[in-house]
């Protein structure tokens, strides 16, 4: 099913997003994000296409709340969830970082989970128990460091905690910190070593589903900044992270003692 999953989100990227790259038009949604016809062909492929590899129902973001819910409560034998394309507002903008995203879950749990960088031609693959993978090669592609002070942070200040970001800002416990603007492959970045360490404030199901399947196969940690990963809300989780196990303790702890 992997290689099926593959081959259609690559196809699907080459026909409905690589084209309009730097040329596509664009609108808001009522949440104030950005929307464009890439995301729809995208999304309306992906959910044409993904059943003819499993028939089961698809989520995707571009889907009203309920039509999500409704897939949601349908799909407990089996879910695929979609985002056509994470980083939308880097899309529009000519900024090369931004991804489609295609996670199966099975009673709701993670089972498989492909993010593809169509720019960089970067796909990044995982199974539940068969490890993780950037264009056949296992992850991480690097150990990240292993002091916390020398760490280059992935951390998204707009959905966290003032206080704690003007923390972060003013006394941050690592070296440096990026901030990109498409969680799927933030998880991707982590789970290969790139990002030491990682923190968002607020993720829905469809930019985490894929990459937190990524980042395990990889051998990593993660939670939630307020306990255990899997047991906030699916519909929208804070992500604390790292690739490497000690880096993630000490990731936390700091965070706990910052009162996060």
């Amino acid at each position: 099913m992997l290689e099926q999953v593959k081959a259609l989100v690559r196809e699907v990227a080459r026909r409905e997003v690589t084209p309009r790259f730097l040329k596509v038009t664009h609108s808001h949604k009522p949440d104030g994000s950005l929307f464009t016809e890439a995301d729809a062909a995208t999304q309306a492929a992906l959910e044409a296409g993904l059943p003819r590899i499993k028939d089961v129902p698809v989520l995707g973001e571009e889907m009203t709340e309920q039509q999500q819910r409704d897939a949601w409560e349908a799909g407990r034998d089996g879910l695929w969830c979609v985002d056509p394309i994470d980083g939308t507002s880097n899309f529009v903008a000519g900024v090369p970082y931004f991804a489609i995203s295609v996670a199966y879950l099975y009673k709701g749990e993670r089972q498989l989970g492909v993010v593809y960088d169509p720019v960089a031609d970067e796909m990044f693959t995982a199974e539940r128990g068969r490890g993780a993978h950037l264009n056949g090669t296992p992850l991480p592609l690097r150990q990240p460091v292993s002091e916390l002070r020398r760490a280059l942070a992935g951390v998204e200040m707009k959905r966290i905690d003032r206080e704690l970001a003007g923390r972060l800002a003013s006394w941050p416990p690592y070296a440096s910190q990026r901030n990109f603007g498409a969680s799927t492959l933030d998880w991707c970045y982590t789970a290969a070593g790139r990002f030491d360490v990682y923190l968002h404030g607020g993720q829905k199901l469809w930019d985490y589903a894929a990459g937190a399947l990524i980042l395990e196969e990889a051998g990593g940690r993660l939670a939630c900044l307020t306990g255990s990963f899997d047991i906030a809300s699916v519909w929208e989780r804070s992500v604390v992270a790292s690739v490497r196990p000690d880096l993630f303790e000490q990731w936390r702890d700091w965070l706990k003692a910052a009162g996060a």
